[in-house]
């Protein structure tokens, strides 16, 4: 019902309802008639002049108050109140592991690396070293020139972007060690969080003018503009530092202090496109080095590996697509998978709060239709993070507690909860120790 503001000789402001058309109207007839041409010209009388003047002007706000301005109040009391789409489950914390607090990767497109990071740290409190913060920066720092002679060699037919694997931070453990948050932060441009977005436009500029070989071919000079470069945004690389009261090179206090071997991992994939149990490329833009050590499962052993991971004190670093609308950081905390689909409902059904009013009847996920979602680019490699508890929602259904790295102003303090539906979907690839895998799987293997 439209309730709209009628003016009274005492100037009192009442309301009547169903009132907007015949005073809407009336506003329009008066209004035009009184600053037509003329209707304002000096008669014999000067106030009658400003008489009609005053009128004209009552009349245009009058006009203002039916048809612009329409009762913010009232508007307000016509809206449909809105729900908490996230308190749409609740949630019991079964099983978690130990781990460091939620980081935040902030404008970078680091995940890869701060998922992987978290990830070797609960290994460090769960083997009994204690807790650690690693610097990713450092990681990342290390892989840039990697990542650019790969892209120069290839003639620019390769990946130079800001995403990457866990791999990719295991062969920097590899090469050249690991340190503290505390001796590299990255933090070189007076900010106060990471911001990668200059620094990843000079470096991609540089390399594609690399590419033009405007001096006919490409000189050895160029790693080392792009090391100068990302020493300015980064930092140099330390050749030592100091921990706890002692000299260590990054590879030092690796082998002496934290003794993480990156053989002892190994990244798991499901699809069928390649023959299961075997390893293989896992063709994917951010598996930009080509690794072609992903070994390849059915969806029903992977699952069973990240059960049996968390049951036993491991945690796992977690590869997929994030893209859906039902994968929700700020608003949800959770990510599904309804049995219909985004686009297949109305515009009206398309609104989280209208979707989740409680826990929803999720698709049945085959390796068919994990199949299908990589080949036709609906499910594609978008984030990392690290699952670190299993829960379950008020119906029982099985939910993953992962930490993400978007820092903690989030839902859930920058956790997540992917449903089994949603991991058996969206996973794209996985990364454990290969002694969270059961037995009878890792023969298989030939683990």
């Amino acid at each position: 019902m439209s309730i709209l503001p009628l003016f009274v000789p005492s100037r009192h402001l009442c309301w009547a309802p169903n009132a907007d058309r015949f005073l809407g109207e009336f506003a329009l007839r008066e209004s035009a008639r009184l600053v037509a041409p003329g209707s304002l010209r000096t008669g014999n009388l000067q106030h009658r002049g400003e008489g009609m003047r005053d009128k004209a002007l009552f009349f245009v706000a009058l006009v203002a108050v039916v048809l612009i301005n329409p009762l913010a109040a009232f508007a307000e009391e016509e809206k449909e109140e809105k729900t908490d789409p996230s308190a749409a489950y609740q949630f019991t914390v079964e099983v978690e592991v130990e781990r460091t607090p939620v980081k935040n990767q902030n404008r970078t497109g680091t995940c890869w690396c701060f998922a992987t990071i978290s990830f070797l740290e609960s290994e460090l409190l769960r083997t009994g070293k204690g807790e650690f913060d690693l610097s990713e920066m450092f990681v990342v720092r290390n892989t840039y020139p990697v990542k650019a002679s790969n892209y120069i060699r290839l003639h620019g037919k390769a990946n130079f972007s800001q995403g990457g694997q866990a791999h990719d931070v295991m062969n920097c453990v590899r090469r050249h060690g690991l340190m503290p948050e505390s001796s590299y932060s990255g933090m070189e441009i007076e900010e106060n969080r990471h911001n990668h977005g200059e620094m990843v436009a000079v470096l991609t500029a540089m390399m594609d003018a690399v590419l033009m070989r405007k001096g006919k071919k490409v000189t050895p000079r160029w790693p080392d503009a792009l090391a100068a470069v990302l020493d300015v945004y980064l930092g140099q690389n330390p050749k030592s530092f100091s921990y706890d009261g002692q000299e260590y090179t990054p590879k030092s206090f690796n082998e002496e202090v934290l003794q993480l071997d990156p053989d002892d991992y190994v990244e798991l994939t499901s699809y069928s496109h390649h023959e299961f149990y075997t390893p293989y490329r896992l063709e994917l833009p951010d598996n930009w080095d080509y690794n072609a050590e992903y070994y390849n499962l059915p969806i029903d052993d992977l699952e069973r590996i990240i059960e049996h991971a968390l049951q036993n004190g491991h945690s796992v670093v977690w590869d997929g697509d994030v893209s859906e609308e039902e994968f929700n950081s700020k608003k949800t905390g959770f990510a599904v998978v309804p049995e219909t689909d985004w686009e297949d409902r109305g515009h009206e059904e398309q609104e989280i709060d209208k979707v989740f009013t409680g826990p929803v009847e999720e698709k049945v996920i085959t390796q068919e239709l994990r199949q299908k979602t990589l080949d036709n680019f609906t499910t594609t490699d978008d984030h990392l993070m690290h699952i670190v508890g299993l829960a379950r929602d008020q119906n029982g259904t099985r939910f993953y507690l992962t930490k993400n790295s978007g820092g903690t102003d989030r839902k859930n303090d920058g956790y997540m909860y992917m449903s089994t539906a949603y991991v058996r979907l969206k996973t794209t690839a996985i990364l454990v120790h290969k002694a969270a895998i059961p037995e009878d799987i890792g023969s298989k293997l030939q683990f």
